[in-house]
């Protein structure tokens, strides 16, 4: 499985797509991240850049897994010793793109982003909202992938209406209901993100979780 996770990864570089997802990253960064913020506001700021980014690295794990044709993939399975495998694969590579792109944006953030560095607690909330971040980026995009939709039309406005219904939804008391983006952002701007994070972590982790294992199941009975 790890073999074939590292061949997606190779050929997801090799096909260049990964450009087209560090490229939007990178100008989102340059945009949100303009000037430095002012002391006082890192944790703010930092949360922010965690929830503007999960769009991007949505993106991310999408092209990934459409990068392998079908046929590629029903060879992997036999190779890889059964579907299970494929898939999980798959959700390995995703998830490591995802990670590598939500790292670049907390180093970005941190070094020019703000103008210093969050207590140390805070600061381990806020890398562990960016991992957070790119699992759901990781389940948005697989569950908006060709294996699900066909159509790469429908495909991306999945994606982007996924992500503003995820928005709205988290701004309403029903913010349970979803990963609670807008939540991050209001704790975080209220000086509270250690507070509610145990609360919000658990809700992202859950919500994550679930879109993950609908999608393997849709993929076990699909193909």
């Amino acid at each position: 499985m790890i073999p074939l996770a590292g061949f997606r990864m190779a050929a997801y570089v090799r096909s260049h797509r990964v450009y087209q997802a560090l490229l939007l990253a990178l100008a989102l960064l340059a945009i949100l991240y303009g000037s430095r913020a002012p002391k006082g506001e890192e944790t703010s700021v930092l949360t922010d850049g965690a929830v503007l980014i999960v769009p991007v690295l949505a993106w991310a794990a999408r092209s990934l897994l459409d990068t392998e044709p079908d046929r590629q993939r029903e060879m992997s399975a036999i190779q890889a010793g059964g579907r299970g495998r494929e898939v999980a694969a798959g959700l390995v590579a995703a998830f490591t793109a995802c990670a590598g792109l939500a790292a670049i944006a907390l180093g970005w953030a941190l070094l020019l982003g703000v103008s210093a560095s969050p207590p140390a607690g805070v600061l381990l909330a806020v890398v562990a909202l960016y991992a957070l971040a790119a699992l759901a980026g990781t389940a948005l995009g697989a569950l908006t992938s060709r294996a699900i939709l066909r159509s790469p039309a429908v495909s991306i406005m999945t994606l982007l209406l996924g992500f503003l219904a995820t928005l709205l939804l988290s701004t309403s008391p029903l913010y349970w209901l979803t990963v609670p983006l807008i939540p991050w952002m209001r704790a975080a701007s209220a000086g509270d993100l250690l507070g509610r994070f145990p609360e919000l972590a658990a809700l992202s982790l859950l919500w994550c979780l679930i879109g993950l294992t609908g999608y393997v199941l849709r993929r076990l009975r699909t193909n």
